[in-house]
């Protein structure tokens, strides 16, 4: 008989004792504002979110469910409000280069103000030029300066007659221009009087023409000039007008902004383009064939005020501080912004109004936090990223002309500077890939927050734990925890790390245990939250998910899977596994079988042979040679062939946890001594017989005792664990129960020999 005994019930699991809290409920508490048990990941974080060194960006590691976007958040946020409100960003029309828009930064709330200053100036000077042009003055002055050309051009041509009489000439003005008709005998002669004239006479008449010729070209320059100059003093009048009209509002317009250059430099632009082009601005009648043209030429929107309009990119005028964009879409677009366009008539059209901004416009100034999974799994949204943090700058690009597929003819807006922390929350795995992948990685995100999954169990971080409870209350309008509803989370936390003496971080999965003990106090009509509430939470989530495991349960029970939990047998031993199945872990037991003959091949992995087993049970296996070699063939080779085999299993297996168990099984072949059924194995082990700690111990003896329980408990059965696994046990309050009442039984071995005396009872050494 063995003399080994079983854990005591008090080592399955630490309780939290109700009366060590030092409050009734939680409402008592003040709620959490920090992080908890994340101290490592605290310093790192507070480092990186103060250093402003280019490349300094962070990525956030740790497993899912840590808190590490909402610690990002809150940690940017708190920065954030120290901080001045970025400068607003517009996008305003380029006069020199209009497919080049150009860029202008004005301080928080007055990029709003100068849109609409623009709008109201736009909206002044399609009036007030109406107006102006439509007035008696403008008229009168126009029509005494076509007055003046039409005397100083009669004039001219007077002079012109009087030159040609003189010189025997009549002058002729038509549309076509001007000739000069010979007079003879006082009157102007036919082409077919010329041509019957004497030669002499003709060669007088044409002398005389070249003078006239020439005295009439001079004629024509200075009509011309008269013209001209109609035409100065007309626009000149007219830019006059229109000053008058709308200089008022530039000039003061000019005065506001006097202290930013480049609005200085485009109100004067938008003046000079104004008095350019005029006629775009007055109300002229169009014929008919016009009315039909030219919307068609300008668009059916288009508007000649269209391009004084202020694209209003980034507003931050409602911002206290420094911006947070938190975002799970970073799509390249949705990350640098993009140019919208419009189908008019069949043909795709775009301006610089339709540049819209992206995430690093919102951000700029503040702090951008995004998944790294996202990013990567966004067409060209990592390389971009990487882009912007090199060059510190946003350049909006269309995608496929970045990708080099095809050359896109479209606005080129000018980039705009860029001072943004970029913060990216990912996984460890991730961390590692990209930077061992990614020279540029390790460049731009020097600081890692590196999120644990536990955090020590003491007094200060149990009270932290009852904060973040009193918190999620207070967020939620939930129900408070009473102590006892506190202590339960608190021992379901120990369950989640598989520690006795640390607690989960993975605040994800605690939160569900919140929200469901909550419903069910509101669904009992209890005012408080507590153990038993927390209890029926964690036991209904389990229910939701364990089909599987009562199906597999079944099947053992009614003997399609042949497991034995009593008698003995020789070669044959309980293992224990663990079946995944994402939402919900379960452990089961498996019959793993063992014959030993004469032979040269060792130790006969089938699993192995067949393909089924993973690389860590194939090492497990072949560990048991080295132990056994060890132990057994040291005055002389030894001869043996072990076959080994989970009986009954189809889909394969991998992990050592079970080479304990499989070496139990060829001692107990080769000494021909039997194993008890009633007692199930689990634990790895080296080459010198010792017991290793394995994981997922308390599924595996929970799996195990729900198949003992089924059949009846008698006392004699029980389960073989690692030693070092006893601070892992967190069992649930049936195995505990069970083992106080001395049904069930825990055993806790540091070798194998330790092992053979609970499995067969009988001593290392003795021969039976």
């Amino acid at each position: 008989m063995s003399q080994i005994k079983g854990l005591s019930a008090n080592m399955l699991r630490k309780e939290c004792d109700p009366s060590s809290l030092t409050f009734a409920n939680t409402s008592e508490l003040e709620p959490l504002e920090d992080i908890i048990g994340q101290e490592r990941a605290v310093r790192s974080m507070e480092f990186g979110l103060k250093i402003d060194t280019r490349g300094y960006n962070i990525f956030m590691s740790g497993m899912t469910g840590t808190g590490k976007t909402s610690y990002a958040v809150n940690c940017a946020k708190k920065i954030a409000k120290k901080s001045k409100a970025p400068d607003d960003w517009c996008y305003i029309y380029n006069f020199e280069n209009p497919n080049q828009p150009k860029a202008i930064n004005l301080p928080a709330g007055l990029g709003k103000v100068f849109q609409k200053d623009m709008e109201d100036f736009i909206k002044v000077l399609q009036l007030e030029i109406s107006r102006a042009f439509d007035s008696e003055d403008y008229e009168r002055e126009k029509t005494a300066i076509a007055k003046e050309f039409q005397e100083k051009r009669a004039e001219l041509l007077d002079e012109l007659n009087e030159d040609a009489e003189k010189q025997g000439f009549k002058v002729k003005t038509t549309n076509a221009g001007i000739y000069f008709l010979p007079v003879i005998e006082g009157r102007t002669i036919t082409e077919e009087e010329y041509g019957e004239l004497d030669e002499k006479i003709k060669q007088e008449i044409t002398e005389k023409s070249n003078i006239v010729q020439l005295e009439t070209i001079d004629i024509i320059r200075k009509i011309k000039n008269v013209e001209k100059e109609a035409e100065e003093r007309v626009t000149e009048w007219e830019n006059k007008i229109a000053l008058f009209a709308v200089g008022m509002q530039i000039n003061d317009m000019k005065e506001k902004y006097k202290d930013y250059k480049k609005i200085i430099s485009y109100l004067e632009n938008v003046q000079e383009d104004i008095l350019k082009n005029l006629g775009d601005f007055r109300e002229e009648e169009l014929t008919e064939e016009q009315q039909i043209i030219i919307p068609w030429l300008r668009g059916n929107d288009a508007s000649p005020t269209d391009k004084y309009k202020v694209n209003l990119l980034v507003d931050n005028s409602a911002l206290e501080g420094a911006p947070v964009i938190v975002d799970f879409n970073p799509t390249y677009y949705n990350l640098l912004g993009k140019l919208e366009y419009e189908n008019e008539f069949g043909t795709m059209t775009t301006d610089y109004t339709m540049i819209k901004a992206g995430l690093f416009h919102q951000a700029n100034g503040g702090y951008l936090i995004l998944q790294a999974k996202d990013v990567l799994s966004n067409v060209q949204s990592w390389e971009a990223l990487k882009r912007v943090l090199k060059t510190r700058q946003i350049t909006i690009e269309n995608m496929k002309e970045q990708m080099g597929l095809v050359a896109v003819s479209a606005l080129k807006p000018e980039p705009i500077p860029l001072k943004v922390k970029v913060i990216l929350v990912g996984s460890e795995y991730l961390h590692q890939a990209l930077y061992e992948i990614d020279e540029d990685f390790k460049k731009l995100f020097k600081i890692k927050v590196d999120f644990d999954a536990e955090m020590e169990r003491n007094e200060e971080n149990t009270e932290k734990l009852a904060q973040f409870i009193s918190s999620f209350c207070r967020r939620e309008n939930a129900p408070h925890f009473n102590r006892t509803g506190v202590a339960k989370v608190v021992e379901y936390c120990s369950r989640l790390a598989e520690d006795q003496i640390k607690l989960s971080t993975k605040f994800n999965e605690i939160v569900e245990i919140l929200c469901e003990s909550s419903a069910w106090a509101q669904i009992e009509g209890s005012d408080e939250v507590r153990a038993a509430h927390v209890r029926k939470a964690i036991k209904e989530k389990i229910y939701r998910s364990n089909k599987y495991d009562k199906k597999l349960l079944e099947l053992i029970s009614d003997g399609t899977i042949i497991i034995d939990t009593e008698g003995e047998a020789v070669g044959e031993i309980n293992g224990l596994s663990i079946l995944d199945m994402g939402d919900y872990c379960f452990g089961k037991p498996s019959k793993i079988t063992a014959n030993t003959f004469m032979g040269g091949k060792g130790i006969v992995n089938i699993e192995r042979e067949v393909e089924m087993s993973g690389t860590t049970h194939t090492k497990g296996v072949l560990i048991l040679s080295g132990y056994i070699g060890e132990k057994y063939a040291q005055d002389m080779p030894l001869s043996l062939t072990a076959s080994l085999c989970f009986e009954q299993l189809y889909n394969g297996i991998d992990g050592d946890s079970a080479s304990s168990a499989e070496l139990y099984a060829i001692l107990s072949s080769l000494a021909e001594v039997p194993i008890k059924q009633s007692i199930a194995v689990t634990g790895s082990v080296n080459q010198k017989g010792e017991i290793q700690p394995i994981g997922g111990v308390n599924e595996k003896i929970e799996g195990y005792f729900e198949l003992c329980k089924l059949r009846g408990l008698d006392g004699t059965h029980g389960v073989i664990i690692p030693y070092r696994n006893i601070r892992n046990l967190n069992l649930n309050d049936d195995v505990v129960e069970a083992v106080e009442k001395g049904k069930f039984n825990v055993y806790a071995v540091k070798t194998i020999d330790e092992g053979l005396e609970i499995l067969t009872g009988i001593k290392f050494g003795d021969k039976g």
